[in-house]
C-alpha cells in the first residue's frame, strides 16, 4: 500500500504528482526545484543558492516521511549545464556523509521545469 507524503515546508506540486510516495519502507520523491515554499518564488540567485534551496526542499520532504539524508540510497540530479557540476556537487555533498553517500547519476538535460538549472530526486528507505 502506498502512502502520500506532503509537507507545507516544501513547494506544493505544480502538476498531477505528489512530493513523495512511501511504499512499504521505501520513499520515492518527486524532483525538487528551487522554489521557496514560503512565497512560491524561484530562488535563482546563483547555482549554489539554487542547489541549496533544492536540497532544503528535499530535506523537508524527507523529514515529512520521518527520514533524513542518511536514509537516502539513490539520487538523480538533472542539470542544464554540466559546467555547473562542481558547484552543484559541493552543495549537494555538504548534505551527506561521504562514507555513506548514496548512489547517484547526474545528467545534463536540454530544459527543466520553469527553466531552472537543477532538479534533484531521491529514493530513501527506513
Amino acid at each position: 500500500m502506498k502512502k502520500i507524503i506532503f509537507t507545507e515546508k516544501a513547494p506544493a506540486p505544480i502538476g498531477p504528482y505528489n512530493q513523495a510516495v512511501l511504499v512499504g519502507n521505501t520513499l520515492y520523491t518527486s524532483g525538487q526545484i528551487a522554489i521557496n515554499p514560503a512565497n512560491g518564488e524561484l530562488v535563482l540567485d546563483n547555482i549554489e543558492v539554487e542547489t541549496k534551496q533544492v536540497m532544503e526542499n528535499m530535506k523537508a520532504v524527507l523529514e515529512a516521511a520521518g527520514m533524513t539524508f542518511e536514509n537516502v540510497f539513490k539520487t538523480t540530479i538533472f542539470i542544464s549545464d554540466m559546467n555547473d557540476f562542481a558547484k552543484i556537487n559541493a552543495v549537494y555533498g555538504s548534505y551527506f556523509d561521504e562514507k555513506t553517500a548514496p548512489a547517484r547519476e547526474t545528467v545534463q538535460v536540454a530544459c527543466l521545469p520553469k527553466n531552472v538549472n537543477v532538479e534533484i530526486s531521491m529514493i530513501a528507505s527506513l
